[in-house]
């Protein structure tokens, strides 16, 4: 009994060693370069005035966002939407989590170089989307709000261009990394451009031809973790730095592309 006693004893020294421990190192948060990571940047600022340290990762690589949060290189990530996530967990195996309701929306549109209204595209021409399915059904989606294309009705964020079911301009749908879409407008006449992509890359959200602001929940961008880590205090401190009037007033200012969700009013 007193063997197990000590065991015990020492199991819970260790345990309490460990968050102790865990509590003294930084937070770490993986985010998308560009105006997502301009507005972590900030939240962690705010947070280091309040004495948390949080450590900021930039990555490109949307895919790469994920998997470093889910082998625990990083404790939680800033970049994604729940719509997405769920399409990542199923086609990489992943069990990540939102957390927290708080976030931004990032309004995709369609941008050109080559035409200044709808009205100017002309039969056969070529219009640029993401090949990753969800931004790429956002851009189909919003090529039919504009009046160009009609898809087949009720699949919402899992359409594709096999639903084209009227192309009266016979216009030529090509599928590019998301990353490209806005390089890509030197030679197509229209792109869907995600302003994530779009500011990092010198565009204006204002020169959008048309821009899809939608406020659909399935389209907040907000912290995700593995499940193991969704209670940690710290994410949990930060996320209550993010959910402040000063990260708000910070979007309405300097991201006004960008639609706050979800913060305490």
């Amino acid at each position: 009994m007193k063997r197990l006693l000590r065991l015990a004893q020492a199991v819970g020294l260790s345990l309490a060693l460990t968050g102790a421990a865990m509590a003294d190192e930084p937070l770490k948060i993986a985010t998308s370069a560009g105006p997502v990571g301009q507005l972590a940047a900030f939240a962690a600022k705010l947070a280091k005035d309040k004495g948390q340290d949080v450590k900021l990762v930039e990555l490109s690589d949307w895919v790469a966002l994920n998997e470093v949060v889910n082998s625990g290189d990083v404790d939680a990530n800033l970049f994604q939407h729940a719509t997405y996530l769920a399409l990542q967990n199923k086609q990489r195996g992943f069990n990540l989590v939102q957390v927290d309701k708080v976030g931004v929306i990032a309004p995709v549109g369609l941008f050109s170089k080559k035409i200044k209204s709808l009205d100017e595209i002309k039969s056969g021409d070529s219009v640029a989307i993401p090949n990753e399915p969800l931004n790429g059904a956002r851009g189909l989606i919003l090529l039919e709000r504009a009046g160009l294309i009609k898809l087949a009705p009720g699949k919402g964020f899992a359409v594709s261009r096999f639903d084209i079911v009227d192309n009266p301009k016979n216009l030529k749908i090509v599928e590019l990394d998301p990353a490209q879409t806005y390089r890509s407008l030197d030679d197509v006449s229209l792109a869907l451009v995600n302003v994530t992509y779009l500011v990092p890359a010198g565009g204006d959200p204002k020169s959008a031809l048309i821009i899809d602001r939608t406020v659909d929940d399935g389209l907040v961008l907000r912290f995700t973790a593995r499940p193991d880590k969704k209670d940690d205090p710290r994410l949990k401190a930060f996320i209550q730095v993010f959910n402040s009037p000063e990260v708000k007033q910070f979007i309405e200012q300097k991201l006004p592309a960008f639609i706050p969700a979800g913060f305490s009013s």
